[in-house]
């Protein structure tokens, strides 16, 4: 018999609603999943929208107080929940970033709660260290760490895609470099990147993603496949976030697919950082620094690569398995 789970419905392309949705896969067998709408980014005004999906979530979180039960919850709405649902809840913590509250002042007072409720938690999981050292700090004691998990079969096909073709794809001459920047959204430092090379000769800064700051660059919005062509395409990623983040999905991707990085050691990118072996970013000197980025020898990308091949997805599997039969 399955055992039954309830999260927020993985929907969205947010490394959070990645990991949420390949979560749910990997234990599809075990696990009977019911799930409630998430109404965060529904609403096209920014500001309030996390009271306005609080208040339209309540309901819903009030129909299940009297369900048996784990919840897997990765969002404020655990403040909606009785002491005895946070008992049987993992809490799943990708970042705390200010930055990003759309609700201020109201919203930083709602964390500051949620971080003194999370010790009644069964558990709680984080996607790098750094956030875990952050909860303990906090008094939060029952952390443990999930990495970021990829599925290798994709990341080996896409590594055999042909470079010549998907350089040609995306309208990358053999004698341009391109430099993959990430997401092109709040806080992720490509504008940072982008005027750092701006009119430099043989270099081409690329984005991806919804691109909400307007940037102007060679941007692809598309779909998993081809912006796996698009990584392929690329020569070296330069990540230099502002805000702090969880464990980048996309800088590992990229160091996934070969790519040498910069990356700034912000939160959790420093533990991705230091475990793939990858420098620090200059603006000063950036041009200089891509290029002999761009030159990296095939042994130093094949041990990054290594580095982050082990999480898999039975590596991710199998924590969250013993993790979930641990607290049901």
């Amino acid at each position: 018999m399955k055992r039954v789970v309830y999260s927020m419905e993985p929907v969205g392309r947010t490394g959070g609603r990645v990991y949420l949705r390949m979560l749910h896969e990997v234990t599809a067998d075990d696990v009977e999943w019911r799930t409630v709408p998430d109404h965060k980014r529904t609403y096209r005004v920014r500001r309030w929208r996390k009271l306005r999906h609080l208040a339209r979530l309540a309901p819903s979180i009030r129909a299940l107080h009297g369900t048996t039960g784990t919840f897997v919850w990765d969002d404020l709405s655990l403040l909606l929940f009785t002491p005895e649902m946070r008992a049987r809840t993992v809490f799943l913590l990708h970042h705390y970033e200010p930055l990003q509250h759309d609700s201020a002042p109201i919203e930083a007072m709602l964390w500051e709660r949620l971080f003194r409720v999370l010790p009644q938690c069964a558990a709680v999981v984080c996607v790098a260290p750094y956030w875990a050292d952050q909860l303990r700090a906090r008094g939060v004691r029952n952390v443990q760490v999930i990495y970021n998990a990829f599925d290798m079969a994709e990341v080996e096909q896409a590594r055999g895609y042909d470079r010549a073709e998907c350089r040609a794809e995306f309208g990358l001459p053999p004698d341009v470099i391109g430099v993959y920047a990430g997401k092109a959204v709040h806080w992720k430092g490509t504008e940072e990147v982008s005027a750092a090379l701006a009119g430099v000769p043989g270099l081409r800064v690329i984005t991806s993603g919804s691109n909400t700051i307007g940037l102007d660059s060679a941007h692809y919005d598309v779909e998993r496949e081809r912006y796996l062509r698009l990584l392929r395409a690329c020569d070296v990623g330069v990540f230099l976030p502002r805000m702090r983040e969880g464990w980048s999905r996309g800088a590992a991707e990229a160091l996934l697919l070969g790519l040498p990085c910069l990356i700034r050691p912000v939160a959790g990118l420093g533990d991705l950082a230091a475990l793939a072996g990858q420098p620090v970013p200059d603006l000063r000197r950036l041009p200089a620094q891509v290029r002999q980025r761009a030159e990296t020898r095939p042994t130093e990308a094949k041990a990054a690569y290594e580095a982050l091949a082990r999480f898999d997805l039975n590596y991710f599997g199998d924590a969250w398995g013993n993790l979930l039969a641990q607290v049901t």
